[in-house]
């Protein structure tokens, strides 16, 4: 047997995406077998404080790939979300993103409409709290942070909370959705729903283990969305979502991304057909961010942190 050291979080969420990696290698050949090696990142050590006063990048993220670069694992595997903007350590390397969950958002509560005028939404991301605001206006905000088991019992009286579909899914929790929400009115948060696997770049029986596990198509998609918002030079706490998607791996990719004030009274919208995932993604931010206004809207953004 060849054992395969995935090392993941220890939320419950993160478990279950490592035990289905884990499924898919153990469906590649009987002869491997899967162990799981759990670590506790400094967004698990402090859920009691917003992300933003964390530090963003790569707080769900540094000490998992630790522990694979010290080799006390093997492949790293995160949500693909919460990967930073920025090139890996040195000495990691993307490997695979295997697959990809409804990369929407949802409702836990109310639905959007019939929240009343001063409802409270609860959720820490500024990405949703602006387009939330876009179309409600009279609407308040509230942190929530936590597992997701946490986040479904902190749902405001009254109000509404927002999680990722894909989570929700993960974790057999859909009958707890009252209403998930159209890209219309949320844009997706860059990754979203997508898993990813990280490992060291010079193992190269991890290397070849998670090709074949790739998913070439949303691969592509998810590589275009990541160069969107490495262009940008943005994480997961500035008001910015892209989401893209293409049929097959020869076919288009059709990039959508925004821009937003955090208050939602301004929001920069566009989207760009292309080849080459790298490509479109710089492309797609550098109009935005010199033809729409969005470099504006980043710095006020960055100047109120």
């Amino acid at each position: 047997m060849t054992t395969v050291r995935l090392v993941s979080r220890k939320s419950p969420l993160a478990l279950v995406q490592a035990r289905r990696v884990g499924a898919l290698i153990e469906a590649l050949d009987p002869g491997f077998k899967v162990e799981i090696v759990t670590v506790e990142t400094r967004g698990d050590v402090r859920p009691d404080l917003p992300i933003s006063t964390l530090g963003s990048q790569g707080v769900f993220v540094a000490e998992v790939e630790r522990a694979v670069l010290e080799g006390a694992g093997d492949i790293a595997v995160h949500s693909a979300k919460d990967l930073p903007s920025s090139a890996p350590e040195l000495g990691l390397v993307l490997a695979a993103v295997p697959e990809r969950a409804d990369a929407r958002d949802a409702l836990i509560g109310n639905r959007l409409y019939d929240l009343a005028a001063g409802a409270v939404v609860a959720t820490g991301a500024v990405r949703r709290r602006a387009q939330l605001a876009s179309v409600r206006p009279d609407l308040c905000f509230t942190e929530l942070r936590g597992n997701i088991g946490t986040r479904l019992d902190k749902v405001p009286e009254g109000g509404a909370a927002v999680v990722a579909l894909a989570a929700i899914e993960r974790l057999g929790l859909t009958d707890r959705v009252t209403e998930v929400l159209s890209s219309e009115v949320m844009l997706s948060q860059v990754g979203q729903g997508a898993l990813a696997l990280r490992c060291r770049e010079d193992d190269t029986s991890s290397l070849e283990l998670c090709a074949a596990l790739d998913d070439p198509v949303v691969s592509r998609a998810v590589r275009s969305e990541r160069s969107f918002l490495a262009t940008l030079g943005g994480g997961c706490d500035a008001p910015v979502a892209a989401f893209a998607r293409c049929d097959d791996f020869a076919s288009p990719i059709q990039l959508e991304a925004m821009i937003a004030s955090e208050d939602g009274h301004v929001i920069v919208r566009g989207s760009l057909v292309g080849t080459d995932p790298e490509s479109l993604g710089a492309a797609l931010a550098e109009h935005l961010l010199s033809d729409s206004g969005g470099r504006a809207l980043l710095n006020s953004s960055a100047a109120r942190r």
